[in-house]
């Protein structure tokens, strides 16, 4: 997304957010070491087609802590930063990572991202798809799907798409629990949320 159009997309996130009722304190996630994460309100459900063709549905994550990104294969600048950053905290949360910690990358082009084309992305950018899927659907299902994460997107005219870039973090009982604005986020910051609900779950 051109960083003239954030101004513009950040107000209609908020106000979209705002109309389905989720509170906006998850937003620019600031919480201190050590703060617990406040719980959002239940994460939106969803079934799309992962990058082998088959059928994924959110409900098979539980018991699992999930971060769920929006992006599309062709974009040349956000898309692969977020992607780039999220492969390293794959590497980071070692054998959690898969067995306790899934990602979930949600196309906002799904006419041109089909699943053999978001294989070949996950291949490239050297995605673990033990613990990783990259999704697609019908036009009908993303639109449904971004809209109720909040995620506004548009394509232009040469083929480019303009949307939001929030990554949601769900904790192991499908509670929206916390979403980082933007690309430019601190990694460390998302481990350390990440390895926390880790944490409060065990110690239950």
């Amino acid at each position: 997304m051109s960083p003239n159009n954030w101004g513009g997309w950040c107000a209609g996130l908020l106000m979209a957010l705002a109309v389905i009722g989720w509170p906006t304190v998850g937003l620019g996630h600031q919480a201190s070491q050590g703060t617990s994460l406040r719980k959002i309100g239940p994460a939106p459900r969803f079934t799309l087609t992962r990058q082998d063709g088959t059928r994924f549905s959110f409900k098979d994550l539980r018991e699992k802590v999930v971060a769920v990104t929006f992006i599309y294969t062709s974009c040349a600048d956000t898309c692969p930063l977020l992607t780039a950053k999220m492969v390293r905290l794959q590497a980071r949360l070692g054998p959690d990572f898969g067995s306790r910690v899934f990602f979930v990358a949600i196309s906002v082009d799904p006419e041109r991202d089909t699943p053999e084309v978001l294989k070949r992305y996950a291949e490239a950018h050297r995605a673990n798809l033990s613990g990783w899927a990259f999704l697609t659907g019908t036009p009908e299902e993303i639109e449904e799907v971004a809209r109720r994460y909040g995620i506004y997107y548009k394509k232009r005219e040469g083929g480019e798409v303009d949307h939001t870039f929030l990554t949601s973090v769900v904790d192991q009982r499908g509670i929206l629990r916390v979403q980082y604005m933007g690309v430019r986020f601190d990694p460390n910051e998302l481990l350390r949320d990440l390895q926390g609900l880790l944490r409060k779950e065990g110690q239950r």
